[in-house]
């Protein structure tokens, strides 16, 4: 690869391997939004019965306006209930009949001390952007929002050590902290709408988490309130504090089944001065695993993702959200992210890489980008995903670690099974820390796919000794299936911690345990 081939690497312009000829490609954004009617979720389990639940009255309302006052704190209007009671991928529906929007942890503090005595179930929700539902009512449980608790309390930049609210938005804070020359350790494809209470409830791992790690290392101090109102201030700023058990630790991934995350304090590394993409095409899943192994061998100090798509997954981008490929078609895709602090070094090094795997033959075709828009543009092939996937009709999302030996035989295993019955089974998501997003489409939900579908990739999964759920929770739709990837001694210390932290079960029912 000679230095006119190299500068056009840095400029982000395609690279054809089998003849050496760039061609310049364009980066468009394209938003769509898919509404239908929902069935409610206690109409889809006619077999799920509701628990022995208060049920809210208008002495409720009045004594929660005043906790709450001012406008748009206290909703009960239908129309605007709609939205909250809806998942975004639209799989669940409740029937919640009052949103809360508490500002501060003291409002939080207040309005579960009431649901408490009146036993009164409740749901937390953030932005409401889980996959699981987790963060929507199953019947008719009181929605507390953290929409407006979404204040950055501070930011020290010898330590990175951010303060927040839980409802900031993910991508806020990380436009805040990179005035500062430092980055959020998580990043979504929903980042624009999370909310890092969200995140931490259900330890969100993202795209980086090759690089940064999960939010149990990334999180230094949490405040929650337990479902009696008492609040646990955890909120230590330090790294190194072991003093007696790490308390915080139990709040992040549980899902709002034992309190509601208020506050968090965040390390927040330097942000990279160089970034730069690869999008690569291969001809099978075992290449996609050998150029993985030599992405770790060879870029391993500048490596800070490596996703894989299959040829399916791409065309949901490209049929469903009209976005262009920057490469020609193959059965496999691979973006590789380099993130570090020297652009020149970063791009010596992902350039003699590059040059090793295509004339190796390791690789078929592929492109790089420097510049921020065709970066995004790439990222957008794989981050929006989930959003182009709802154009078909009805999802059903399946989020799993699995050895990467048997990573991608279970997409090709549902396939086979689910034959013409479905629109079509796609795979894609986080070679490098064992995430297979497994997804199937159909124009409506159809209960007979269903049943092909589960719980047979949940014995599948087991029988690899895999997770059934890789990061995005267990929530409603897979707490029963917990026995599949937790012995039975860790489940009872779950509901142990569940009967001492919350007795009356009022906080996020019917969600991550599963019925006794």
């Amino acid at each position: 690869m000679d230095k006119v081939i190299r500068s056009l690497i840095i400029k982000g312009i395609r690279l054809n391997v089998t003849n050496n000829k760039a061609v310049k490609y364009g980066c468009k954004k394209f938003h769509t939004s898919s509404t239908h009617a929902v069935e409610l979720t206690s109409v889809r389990y006619p077999k799920l019965k509701r628990g022995n639940y208060s049920r809210v009255t208008d002495s409720d309302i009045a004594l929660f306006e005043r906790i709450l006052p001012g406008a748009e704190r206290v909703i009960t209007d239908p129309s605007e209930l709609d939205g909250y009671n809806t998942d975004w991928i639209k799989n669940c529906r409740g029937a919640s009949q009052l949103l809360l929007k508490p500002k501060t942890t003291e409002d939080v503090s207040a309005i579960l001390k009431i649901c408490n005595e009146r036993n009164l179930a409740v749901v937390p929700q953030g932005g409401n952007t889980g996959l699981v539902g987790g963060s929507v009512p199953v019947f008719d449980e009181v929605i507390i929002s953290t929409l407006q608790m979404n204040e950055i309390i501070s930011l020290d930049e010898l330590s990175g050590t951010l303060t927040c609210q839980a409802g900031c938005i993910l991508g806020n804070l990380d436009n805040y902290v990179s005035e500062y020359n430092l980055t959020m350790p998580l990043d979504l494809g929903a980042k624009g709408s999370c909310h890092i209470g969200g995140n931490l409830a259900t330890n969100a791992g993202g795209l980086r988490l090759l690089r940064y790690g999960s939010l149990h290392g990334s999180v230094l101090g949490l405040e929650a309130v337990l479902p009696d109102g008492e609040i646990v201030d955890c909120m230590s700023s330090l790294r190194k504090d072991n003093t007696g058990y790490d308390v915080k630790q139990l709040f992040i991934g549980s899902e709002g089944t034992l309190g509601i995350i208020t506050k968090a304090a965040i390390l927040c590394p330097q942000r990279p001065q160089a970034v730069n993409v690869a999008f690569l095409g291969v001809d099978s899943f075992s290449s996609v695993l050998e150029v993985f192994k030599e992405t770790k061998k060879n870029l391993a100090e500048i490596l800070s993702a490596f996703e894989f798509l299959d040829t399916e997954t791409l065309r949901v981008g490209t049929d469903n959200l009209k976005m262009s490929s920057p490469i020609s078609n193959h059965p496999f895709y691979v973006l590789i992210e380099t993130s570090g602090s020297n652009s020149a070094h970063d791009e010596e090094k992902l350039t003699q890489f590059l040059e090793y795997m295509m004339t190796s033959g390791k690789v078929l075709d592929g492109t790089v980008a420097a510049e921020t828009s065709k970066i995004q543009h790439i990222w957008n092939l794989r981050e929006r995903v989930a959003e182009g996937l709802m154009h078909d009709g009805y999802c059903y999302k399946y989020d799993v670690s699995l050895p990467l030996l048997h990573f991608y035989d279970l997409v090709e295993d549902m396939r086979e099974r689910l034959g013409d019955k479905v629109t079509r089974v796609v795979g894609y998501g986080h070679v490098g820390d064992g995430n297979l997003h497994f997804n199937v489409t159909t124009p409506e939900y159809d209960s007979e796919v269903m049943g092909l579908i589960e719980p047979y990739i949940y014995d599948w999964v087991a029988k690899y000794k895999g997770s059934i759920s890789a990061e995005h929770g267990l929530g409603f739709k897979k707490r029963q299936f917990i026995y599949h990837s937790k012995s039975r001694s860790a489940v009872k210390v779950m509901k142990n911690i569940k009967q001492i932290l919350d007795p009356k079960g009022i906080m996020n029912p019917y969600k991550t345990l599963p019925d006794d």
